[in-house]
């Protein structure tokens, strides 16, 4: 009976220290963006970010295909993150891509919005990489994230051809992020 006691006791003891464990509110991971996860419904987002102001825009409607971007504002007005539903006008629709306002947000590896090339090819696996006609996007699958950089950034015989295949090597260590996404699929 006393083992049996003892070993409730150890049980209730983990369980009540589990439950505990708090998400650091500007952590990115893989599934999540502080409290924010890939499952987290559109209807959800005021208990998520319930210390905080959110803005949904309607600037399209379900016909249209056009989604309406949800921002998040902390009190006093700094903008924290821009969310794109994967339904428009869906209360039940999840988040499919998160845009990281805030410097304060980082990953594990302590990128963040005012991080340097050097710091994703340093820290992480790039996917690929791709030429637009202002931006060139970095892909780094392990954490869901990609990142624009604006290609003034770029070597000056770079910025101009969109045909040009852009690798890691081509890109200064220096090269500021302009934009950091997450997307959920």
């Amino acid at each position: 009976m006393k083992k049996h006691s003892i070993l409730a006791l150890i049980l209730s003891i983990a369980l009540l220290t589990s439950c505990n464990i708090e998400q650091d509110p500007f952590q990115i991971a893989t599934q999540n963006v502080g409290n924010l996860n890939d499952s987290t419904q559109v209807k959800d987002l005021k208990m998520v970010f319930a210390n905080d102001s959110i803005v949904t825009s309607v600037s399209g409607d379900e016909f249209s295909g056009s989604t309406n971007d949800i921002i998040v504002y902390e009190k006093g007005r700094k903008e924290l993150l821009v969310l794109s539903p994967s339904q428009s006008l869906d209360s039940t629709a999840t988040i499919r891509t998160v845009r990281v306002m805030d410097e304060r947000y980082k990953t594990p590896k302590g990128l963040d919005t005012k991080s340097t090339f050097k710091a994703i090819r340093d820290n992480y696996k790039i996917s690929s990489i791709q030429n637009t006609l202002r931006n060139i996007i970095v892909s780094v699958d392990d954490i869901n994230a990609y990142f624009t950089i604006d290609k003034n950034e770029l070597p000056a015989e770079m910025r101009f051809d969109m045909n040009l295949k852009i690798e890691a090597i081509h890109i200064p260590d220096d090269a500021k992020i302009k934009n950091f996404f997450i997307q959920w699929y």
